[in-house]
């Protein structure tokens, strides 16, 4: 699996600690975050993972700013991606269940890193149901 990682000054640290939980589970991760703190515009780093995502170069994506509003606005404005703004655990699991979500954004500012390393797992580990969802998300894309 390959996973595709972006998030500008919020996030550095979560970044940091994401990627090394998924490296220690076997998988790639290309980077497309910033790695300190100095301000930055937060779609120089969305764009390039949601396009990522929506041409089938990685799997899944994962996004990180203050608020996580940001990268989840830009993330939605390709096509074949579906991204899903998430502060709870349980919100990750419904993302995945019922949209099929490709883009997992978390909120720097309102997650502690434990709290998202926990939704990266769930993110990663749920399924979509399929079924009587499929349907929906067949209509998500204009």
């Amino acid at each position: 699996m390959t996973i595709a990682i972006g998030n500008d000054h919020a996030g550095p640290d979560y970044k940091f600690a994401i990627v090394k939980l998924l490296e220690s589970k076997g998988i790639t991760v290309i980077n497309h975050g910033t790695d300190n703190l100095d301000s930055v515009d937060y779609p120089d780093f969305a764009n390039p993972v949601a396009q990522a995502v929506n041409d089938g170069i990685v799997d899944k994506g994962i996004l990180i700013c203050g608020s996580a509003n940001g990268v989840a606005m830009t993330a939605n404005k390709y096509p074949k991606v579906r991204a899903g703004l998430c502060w709870t655990n349980e919100i990750v699991e419904l993302i995945r269940l019922h949209n099929d979500a490709n883009v997992l954004c978390i909120p720097a500012r309102f997650t502690a890193i434990p709290q998202a390393l926990k939704m990266v797992d769930t993110f990663l580990n749920t399924e979509f149901e399929g079924g009587r969802h499929q349907n929906r998300v067949d209509k998500i894309s204009c």
